[in-house]
């Protein structure tokens, strides 16, 4: 379960000795600790069908609420291009990103358990503040809180659920962060459908629901921290006892001495984000805190779940029909989370990259050539290609929610050692949160100038990516999570890169494993080695 670059084999030949039972202590922390996805769901949801309502629109983009009345003298991709309102959404996640940073800290010295309380409050007095707004200032306020709120529980969650998760089952448990995100978006959307019909303050409604910050925050309370971050702390005895509790038994001696080990060596690094740069941890930063992140941002997926009932409307569909297709969307990203929860530990990461990866090229294919052929400026949608549209980006959602949107949180969050866990983790978030945010300001405007070319723009971007990580992602199903930084001991980077990443492609996965990930049973060099 614990994480380190410097070990020798003797820690090595630990990992068959862990014990572990299913107790309803781990599956309530676990629970718990995974609420901190519901409060990025919710936001992801509740933005685009806030930004679509009528009432909101009058009161604070009036200039919008006029165009929107008169689509037909517009461009329609045009309707909503408006920099002010897209910087109502992306605010917060640009707040998230500078709040990483400092989530960083507390993640490391004050424990996970700390970065969740702190993320629960931020989010709270975000959303009240946006409930109470009558300008655009308390309304940008408002979003910086709650994005403050959504970068402490990012970093936190998805490196409490893996630390706290035995090696056979963590992928499945640390998925739960994706299937609370799909929870948080699917109840935005549904509330936003009932409250569109509650005017002059209905969206009041959905922008200030304190409600899943309030769980997060009163579960976090009792919630027991992490034992890596127990360790981490000195805090020895309690440690095992929390180990002892969530594992359920008291046979943990050799988990215990891996996680000791691993702290030990942690506590040599005075300054983890300068050792993120170390050439030992190059494969790890480039591929799991920049280029993963990244590419989750850049599918396009998020600029549907922002502006969903927005491109819905633009398409034709009026205001309540547009929030009820972006309900459909957002059921698609539940059902998905839940198929990849139950089968990734089988199948394992790439398998779910690759398949997906393929099946939303396609579909982000078909969006542009429908809209290239069928969409006019200011002529309705048909009835029948608008719900085709429906239909191509429920399976896009179908894809993109059982591979890029849960495993771009599993992959960065088990693959760097002890040491570098929380900066690493730092600088997934901060990735993350930037590349949100950038999608967010610049979709609309991009909508308006390259038109259904957005969705060609998308799909190359996913063949790309679906490249990428078909050359350099190693396995890291039912790897320990002490033992994942292994398989990047001869990673290819350097001078031989491009002739690695020829031979890989020609080999099956298993001998890829043999030939740069290093089976388990060959020994480790010592932290005197080099690692690349």
């Amino acid at each position: 379960m614990a994480g380190g670059g410097f070990t020798d084999d003797g820690n090595l030949k630990r990992a068959h000795l862990y014990e572990y039972n299913i107790t309803s202590y781990f599956i309530f922390a676990c629970l718990v600790a995974a609420m901190g996805g519901s409060l990025f769901g919710y936001d992801l949801g509740v933005s685009g069908g806030v930004t679509s309502m009528d009432d909101f629109l009058k009161e604070f983009f009036p200039k919008i609420y006029r165009r929107k009345q008169d689509s037909l003298t517009e461009t329609d991709y045009c309707k909503y291009d408006n920099q002010l309102l897209t910087l109502f959404t992306s605010s917060l996640y640009f707040a998230g990103l500078i709040s990483t940073f400092g989530a960083s800290y507390v993640t490391r010295i004050c424990g996970r358990k700390g970065s969740i309380l702190v993320g629960g409050i931020s989010f709270f007095f975000g959303g009240v503040i946006n409930a109470a707004s009558v300008n655009i200032l308390m309304l940008i306020i408002g979003r910086i809180l709650l994005g403050a709120g959504i970068g402490f529980g990012n970093q936190a969650v998805p490196l409490y659920l893996s630390e706290i998760s035995p090696a056979k089952h963590r992928g499945a448990i640390n998925q739960l962060f994706q299937l609370t995100t799909c929870l948080g978006i699917l109840i935005a959307n549904a509330i936003n459908y009932a409250t569109e019909q509650l005017h002059r303050w209905g969206w009041r409604l959905s922008l200030g629901s304190t409600f899943p910050a309030t769980l997060m925050f009163l579960g976090g309370l009792i919630l027991p921290e992490t034992p890596n971050s127990l360790v981490e702390q000195g805090k020895l005895e309690e440690a095992k006892k929390v180990l002892i509790k969530v594992r359920g038994t008291p046979n943990i001696d050799a988990e215990f001495a891996d996680l000791v080990e691993a702290s030990d060596a942690a506590r040599a690094i005075k300054h983890p984000f300068r050792n993120l740069l170390l050439k030992k941890n190059r494969p790890q930063l480039v591929i799991g805190a920049l280029a993963i992140p990244a590419f989750q941002q850049l599918t396009g997926m998020n600029s549907i779940l922002f502006y969903a009932p927005v491109f819905f409307q633009t398409l034709g569909f009026g205001s309540s029909a547009a929030l009820f297709s972006s309900l459909i969307t957002s059921g698609a990203l539940v059902i998905a989370a839940s198929i990849s929860m139950g089968l990734v530990d089988k199948f394992g990461r790439r398998a779910f990259i690759l398949e997906a990866g393929t099946e939303m090229f396609i579909c982000m294919i078909a969006v542009a050539i429908t809209l290239a052929l069928k969409f006019g400026e200011g002529e309705p949608l048909p009835v029948g290609v608008g719900w085709f549209l429906v239909c191509v980006l429920f399976l896009f959602v179908l894809a993109y929610g059982r591979s890029w949107g849960p495993l771009g949180w599993l992959v960065p969050s088990e693959i760097f050692p002890l040491e570098t866990r929380s900066a690493g983790q730092s600088m997934v978030v901060c990735t993350n949160l930037l590349f949100t945010a950038l999608i967010a300001q610049c979709f609309l405007v991009s909508l308006c100038h390259l038109k259904y070319g957005i969705f060609l723009l998308f799909a190359g971007l996913i063949f790309i990516m679906t490249a990428f990580i078909y050359f350099l992602l190693p396995e890291t199903k039912q790897v320990p999570i002490e033992e994942v930084y292994l398989l990047w001991k001869d990673h290819c980077f350097g001078k031989g890169m491009f002739k690695i990443m020829i031979d890989m492609g020609r080999t099956g996965h298993e001998e890829k494993q043999k030939l740069y990930g290093l089976k388990r049973e060959k020994k480790c060099k010592t932290a005197s080695s080099p690692v690349l």
